[in-house]
């Protein structure tokens, strides 16, 4: 991401901050496990504050292995490598351009865990430097990027060219149906495709809800709901199999703004299975996330913890449920605007 402290068209100072690894999800969607987002808190301010924001969701992590070799040769810059964070003055040249190469300390990840406290404490560094040549007086541009992704995507989840179809599926696919459509009222609001789902009760009772879904279309959706920031998707079924008489499947979804990508992100919060008239089997669901504009794709998803998205039973009731979904792909198709200052 980078941000401009002027809106004057020649700038002088560039400040370069290089994490080793970095993803969009650090800046979105992991972040949230922090509250208020306290870890990002200096950098969401300055992005406010400044009169030039952006934020690339990814870069080419070949360019950025070469940009401090190849940036040192398109000027004749005054080049400084910052180590000292604690420093309350930088030393600049007002006759060249200056380039301040600020390497960030590396972050150690673990699985499923947001690493909170280097990112709250290479976000105070940020904010340091970049205060002081504030108090300088100097105009300057800062970017903050990585040496390398620290998630790489196995599939392209998204194209450009329309807000309003499927994305994700593979061009040399067939796809032997359409996706699930949901719509307000007016407008399509979810699309859902699988190229299977199925439930099975008991460990042992199969129930294959494919056909139902997707090619007879024997499910009621008149219970799924669309809103600026919560949606549901419900599939009801009538006798899908011997022995029970009404099954629904809920999948509940939030979404939410985030100041420091600049876009809305849906999320998949969690899954609840209501068979006739028993207790709700509650699933929480282990980050399915995608900016609005896109969709979600995992080729399993289910109760297995070796499927790409696990559904983690929450209560004793989900206990007697396993659920299996293949190719599942989701996308809420919500309203996009917002009321944060500085994005529209």
């Amino acid at each position: 991401m980078s941000w401009d402290a002027t809106a004057e068209l020649t700038l002088y100072f560039y400040l370069f901050f290089v994490v080793f690894q970095l993803s969009i999800d650090d800046l979105t969607y992991f972040s949230s496990d922090c509250r208020s987002e306290r870890s990002l808190s200096n950098i969401q301010e300055i992005l406010s504050a400044s009169a030039s924001a952006l934020v690339l969701p990814s870069v080419d992590s070949k360019a950025i292995s070469h940009v401090m070799d190849h940036l040192p040769k398109i000027a004749d810059w005054k080049l400084t490598h910052v180590e000292d964070f604690n420093v309350s003055h930088l030393e600049v040249d007002t006759r060249k351009p200056n380039l301040f190469i600020v390497t960030l300390q590396s972050v150690k990840r673990q699985s499923g865990k947001f690493p909170t406290q280097p990112f709250i404490e290479n976000d105070r560094v940020i904010r340091r430097l970049t205060t002081i040549l504030q108090n300088q007086g100097a105009p300057f541009s800062a970017i903050y990027t990585a040496v390398r992704s620290s998630r790489i995507l196995r599939r392209p989840s998204a194209k450009v060219q329309s807000r309003r179809q499927l994305l994700g599926v593979e061009a040399e696919q067939k796809v032997p149906y359409p996706p699930l459509s949901v719509t307000d009222g007016i407008t399509t609001c979810i699309l859902f495709f699988a190229s299977r789902l199925s439930l099975v009760m008991n460990h042992s009772l199969w129930v294959e809800l494919t056909n139902l879904t997707f090619i007879s279309q024997k499910v009621n959706l008149n219970a799924s709901m669309c809103s600026t920031n919560q949606t549901m998707l419900s599939l009801k079924y009538t006798e899908p199999t011997k022995g029970v008489n009404s099954l629904e499947i809920q999948f509940k979804m939030t979404s939410k703004f985030y100041t420091s990508s600049g876009r809305k992100w849906f999320t998949l919060d969690s899954v609840e299975i209501l068979q006739d008239n028993r207790e709700a089997a509650q699933f929480k669901a282990s980050i399915i996330s995608a900016p609005v504009e896109y969709s979600f794709h995992c080729q399993l998803v289910g109760t297995s913890p070796r499927y790409g998205a696990w559904l983690i039973p929450s209560n004793n009731e989900a206990r007697s449920w396993d659920i299996v979904i293949s190719e599942f792909q989701v996308s809420t198709l919500v309203h996009l605007s917002c009321n944060s200052s500085g994005y529209h």
